[in-house]
């Protein structure tokens, strides 16, 4: 049976959608972002996986964010250059969103039934990851203060 995450989609900071459909066969690791946010150096450990391991099936998708003290002040026009300039991001980005409340993205609504955190399901901080198999399957939750390079083994048992 086919992953219902394969159903859902985002949307690139220009508007255009992104069908998860479209990553079939593919490792995803899903994160919120923040710019501004303390852990923002990560970024460059994502870019890092992004560029080790794209030629082998992984995709890195951020959602930037601006639900954690306003970490995120970067506008849907922005976002992409900012990342890139400061941390030399190549790896896709989706529009501004929200991953918690009323309005969150139907990714992480789906990601958060599907992978509870350790106090809940809500998203607690910027950086929480998700790492989805090949079938779109949630394989693993991991906490915002945990590096990515802490999940290159995860990555490898799955690519």
């Amino acid at each position: 049976m086919e992953s219902t995450f394969y159903q859902l989609s985002a949307r690139t900071p220009k508007g255009a959608t992104i069908p998860m459909a479209d990553y079939k066969d593919k490792v995803l690791l899903i994160v919120n972002t923040a710019t501004q946010c303390g852990l923002a150096p990560q970024f460059d450990g994502l870019e890092a996986l992004h560029q080790k391991y794209k030629d082998k099936g992984l995709v890195v998708l951020g959602f930037p964010c601006d639900q954690f003290r306003g970490q995120e002040p970067e506008s849907n026009e922005t976002v992409e250059q900012v990342c890139k300039l400061n941390h030399g991001v190549t790896f896709q980005l989706t529009e501004k969103c929200d991953v918690n409340g009323p309005q969150t993205q139907p990714v992480f609504q789906y990601l958060k039934k599907e992978l509870g955190g350790f106090l809940g399901s809500g998203i607690k901080w910027n950086f929480t990851k998700f790492l989805i198999d090949r079938h779109g399957q949630p394989y693993k939750r991991y906490a915002p203060i945990t590096k990515p390079e802490a999940i290159e083994s995860d990555i490898q048992k799955l690519i």
